[in-house]
């Protein structure tokens, strides 16, 4: 075999999603923002929050009302203190709501709270991911870390990712979609 890609173990498919273990092991989360907005007490937020889905995570944000008479430089601090009062004071509910949805979708619950620019995401997962990396880009994950925008391969492998996803976000949503509906079509499929 040339080029070193083992087809055997993906049904001959080479490239792309294996499929199926996605289904088979995951509870659908279509509903999930639905739900958790529908489930969230209507005065956390100053509008509808965020809620991302992955397969290991949700994460719901919201945007928190911005404290009075805070300007320049207290500006920051003051967002800070008020994201840190919310996290206190809804700490048992947030639980509690995480817990229904943990059970209902398989998945972790992290939360999170802006102010403006300034965004917190209280306690969320960092899924290791194993990757192979020839040695040019390892040298771009090295450059970074040796130039002090990352701290570690990791960190700087996760800054490329997060860069690639701001500038190619369009597409990523498109290519989403399309896989959406591949794997509606695969659902819909005869049963072997």
């Amino acid at each position: 075999m040339h080029g070193g890609h083992a087809r055997g173990g993906r049904g001959g498919r080479g490239f792309g999603r294996p499929g199926g273990w996605q289904q088979a092991d995951l509870p659908p989360a279509d509903d999930a923002p639905a739900w958790l907005i529908g489930r969230l007490p209507d005065d956390w937020f100053t509008g509808e929050p965020t809620v991302a889905v992955d397969r290991e995570e949700i994460v719901v944000t919201g945007e928190l009302p911005a404290p009075e008479g805070a300007t320049g430089e207290s500006s920051e601090a003051a967002a800070q203190g008020r994201i840190g009062r919310f996290r206190e004071e809804t700490r048992d509910a947030r639980m509690k709501i995480a817990d229904e949805a943990e059970a209902r979708y398989g998945r972790k619950v992290a939360w999170g709270a802006s102010i403006g620019d300034t965004r917190v995401l209280f306690t969320h997962l960092a899924v290791p991911v194993m990757t192979r990396l020839r040695q040019d880009e390892r040298r771009v994950l090295d450059t970074l870390v040796d130039a002090g925008v990352a701290r570690s391969r990791s960190d700087a492998l996760a800054w490329c990712v997060k860069l690639v996803g701001e500038h190619t976000d369009d597409w990523l949503t498109s290519l989403r979609e399309a896989m959406s509906g591949v794997d509606k079509l695969r659902t819909e499929g005869p049963n072997l």
